[in-house]
């Protein structure tokens, strides 16, 4: 039964993403990741199938992603994660440009959006729960792009989009270190859209539904060629 870790849950993408593959035809072993068990995650617990785990991991904190891994042993024994979607963000103080950055506001941002996928990637290996074939998404957005940003005006987000644009870089580096770990991993950014969800606002175009089907549709087709690549959720690709 192939085996999906996702991050950031209990509201939005995330549930999206869990409660999709909770109703597939497929079985799947879903490892639903959110930032508390305190919360109310009353959506979440109904989107669940008998298969899902829903876990408590901050990925804004080390010893919280941690404390995960080393559990998410117990629960999966033999099995592998197959699927890691590095869904959880934090888009904090968006109104702030180049020239009011506020330096907790950044360095939030970085904590959740940079260092938590890396180091969800990196105790994952640690603790050999990655498989070989492994597919890795690490969701980003189309303000990471330095092309299409600078087209913009005004150009939005700027923390948010520094911290995506250095979650790039981070998933060009894990492309390329995860190969001489697990040869047949692939490793991809994906745009999911301006998605209506409270990140996203009233403004945004595109329906949760909509975006993660086509997204799941896209990890089950990668190719070992499309490791390192930055994709739109309609399956097209992006420019840096």
């Amino acid at each position: 039964m192939p085996v999906y870790c996702i991050t950031g849950t209990n509201r939005g993408i995330g549930l999206e993403f869990v409660r999709q593959l909770a109703q597939s035809a497929e079985k799947y072993t879903i490892l639903a990741l959110t930032r508390s068990l305190s919360s109310d995650l009353g959506e979440l617990k109904a989107a669940a199938s008998t298969t899902t785990h829903i876990l408590e991991c901050d990925t804004s904190n080390l010893q919280s992603i941690h404390t995960f891994t080393k559990g998410a042993t117990k629960i999966l024994g033999n099995q592998k994660i197959d699927f890691l979607l590095n869904s959880a963000a934090v888009n904090a103080a968006s109104w702030q440009n180049s020239l009011t950055l506020g330096p907790d506001d950044l360095i939030d941002q970085i904590k959740t959006n940079v260092l938590g996928p890396a180091k969800m990637v990196e105790f994952l290996l640690g603790t050999d729960l990655l498989s070989p074939n492994v597919r890795i998404l690490n969701m980003t957005s189309g303000l990471a792009s330095l092309q299409i940003s600078s087209g913009m005006s005004p150009r939005k987000s700027t923390g948010y989009s520094i911290s995506k644009a250095a979650l790039n870089m981070l998933s060009v580096h894990q492309a390329d270190d995860l190969k001489g770990k697990l040869p047949g991993c692939v490793v991809i950014v994906m745009d999911p859209g301006w998605v209506k969800t409270r990140m996203g606002g009233s403004g945004a175009t595109v329906e949760p539904h909509e975006t993660v089907k086509s997204m799941l549709g896209i990890l089950l087709k990668l190719k070992e060629d499309d490791n390192g690549s930055f994709f739109h959720y309609t399956g097209e690709k992006i420019p840096w």
